[in-house]
């Protein structure tokens, strides 16, 4: 048994490298910020009620010249937001004006509860904000659709295992799915449906909820009603909203920090999600990157569980099927197949499962393969004093079995920033030519790839939190229905 401490990976913004995402765009830019790729002007429709509408306006402007930092006596975690303007941060700004808002009257959300059960008013709903916002696309094109929500709508949408939505809060590890575990099945989620729903846009949208811009419109704890719940400051509230914006707007915030002789690596994440009926049968989901972090998303075909292990698993053929579209797809967008490739999967790999990936990887010309499976474990460390341990502490139990804290104590930040006590990441080497040291480097820095969170200390890589969200909204998705490959219509 070894434990060892990986330093905080940097990443690349415009003229220089810094470890923290706040920091690093706010003194050095957009990693494309000097590029004609770079979106100067975002151009956002925003589709609600009078009163969501006129919230979100007023925010977004608010945060135009900037909101300034919550007293704490932790700086580095709590920064303030210098504003979204042509002269600061992302060298952007945010364009809207009358043609570009279309409002729903509030009546016509109320009047869906009394008539229809959950699952039909979601869905009715959510072709209310459709049908808006295909007006917008056909007279407008902007580049990003925000869905602003009433209040009359989130008080009933509320989803019922207490996670929050994109911009409300980072939840709590402790509710990841567990080794080899699809996601719970929940009820309807409004968040997913909607975002299915409006992907033969083919324009991201935004959602954005009442507590966002004002924080007097929280919500109530289930558990205690008579207890507010917890959100975000508010700078770090911008941050993120507009991190995302410019994201989706198809900007690129920061990137990985390579090295001139590093090879060309693509990124595969594959999670599985359980079809709307309750079906037995499981899909599976690739979601690939590179090192800038633009992904590709591609819905596989069936899986089933294992009677020996208990976990998901593709069959063979299937595999090789699935990554061979992954990487032709990556060609795709990138003109050329990877150096290298990695696989990150929720569930171990069986002997035909593995070779069918490494035969789709041969046959496209990928020489450099590591495959590599990930779940909670139950082991803990204990730090002596009251932080957790280390973000970054790194213990092998074997030559196979890795324990990795991507959340804990950050030096950074000076504290622990997390509510709960952090569980570590168990990555298990399948089949790697890598060291479990450089992959666990990797899987480090791969966690700081989130457009969502600014905050650098998420607890998945991206590979595997882009894969869930993705399935997330598939289940949604018929199975000859559009589907984007862009991850920007997922997150």
């Amino acid at each position: 048994m070894e434990i060892d401490f990986f330093e905080e990976p940097e990443l690349e913004f415009g003229i220089s490298q810094h470890v923290d995402i706040r920091f690093g765009l706010m003194n050095f830019g957009p990693v494309d910020f000097d590029t004609t790729r770079a979106p100067k002007e975002i151009k956002l429709g925003i589709v609600g009620s009078n009163e969501s509408v006129e919230g979100v306006q007023r925010w977004l402007e608010r945060c135009r010249d900037g909101i300034p930092a919550k007293e704490s006596k932790q700086p580095n975690l709590f920064p303030r937001f210098p504003g979204f303007r042509p002269d600061v941060s992302f060298h952007s700004s945010l364009v809207t004006g009358a043609d570009l808002i279309r409002t729903i009257k509030p009546g016509e959300f109320r009047a869906l509860w009394g008539e229809h059960d959950r699952k039909e008013a979601f869905e009715l709903a959510a072709k209310l904000f459709h049908d808006e916002m295909e007006y917008l696309k056909e007279k407008h094109k902007p580049h990003v659709l925000v869905c602003a929500i009433p209040q009359e709508l989130f008080d009933i949408t509320e989803p019922p295992d207490d996670t929050g939505t994109e911009e409300e809060s980072k939840g709590d590890d402790s509710t990841d799915a567990e080794d080899g575990e699809y996601p719970p099945r929940r009820q309807t989620d409004f968040h997913d449906l909607l975002k299915a729903r409006a992907m033969d846009l083919d324009i991201p949208i935004q959602l954005i909820i009442p507590s966002t811009y004002d924080e007097k419109k929280l919500r109530r704890q289930k558990r205690d009603r008579a207890s507010l719940r917890r959100i975000q400051d508010e700078a770090t509230r911008a941050w993120n909203i507009h991190t995302a914006l410019y994201y989706k707007a198809q900007g690129t915030p920061w990137r990985l920090l390579r090295g001139l002789s590093d090879y060309a690596t693509c990124y595969v994440g594959i999670s599985f999600y359980k079809t709307l009926d309750g079906a037995a049968l499981l899909t599976s989901v690739a979601q690939v990157f590179n090192e800038r972090g633009n992904g590709v998303v591609v819905r596989g075909g069936y899986a089933t569980i294992s009677k020996d292990d208990r976990q998901v698993h593709i069959a063979g053929d299937d595999a090789e099927a699935l990554l061979e579209r992954a990487l032709k797809l990556y060609k795709k967008e990138h003109m050329n197949f990877p150096a290298r490739i990695v696989v990150h999967k929720s569930s171990t790999y069986l002997p035909d499962e593995l070779e069918g990936f490494q035969a789709a990887a041969k046959k496209c010309g990928v020489e450099l393969m590591d495959f590599v499976s990930m779940s909670k474990p139950f082991t803990r460390l204990f730090r002596a004093g009251k932080y957790p341990p280390l973000r970054g502490t790194f213990l092998s139990l074997d030559e196979r079995n890795h324990i990795l804290y991507t959340r804990g104590s950050v030096d950074f930040f000076s504290t622990y920033p997390g509510m709960y006590v952090p569980r570590s990441l168990l990555f298990r080497c399948e089949h790697t030519e890598q060291t479990p040291r450089f992959l666990g480097k990797e899987i480090l820095a791969l966690t700081k790839m989130n457009w969502n969170n600014t905050q650098f200390d998420g607890g998945k890589p991206i590979t595997m939190r882009a894969a869930e969200q993705v399935g997330s909204i598939l289940k949604y998705i018929a199975s000859d229905g559009y589907v984007a490959s862009s991850y920007r219509f997922y997150m």
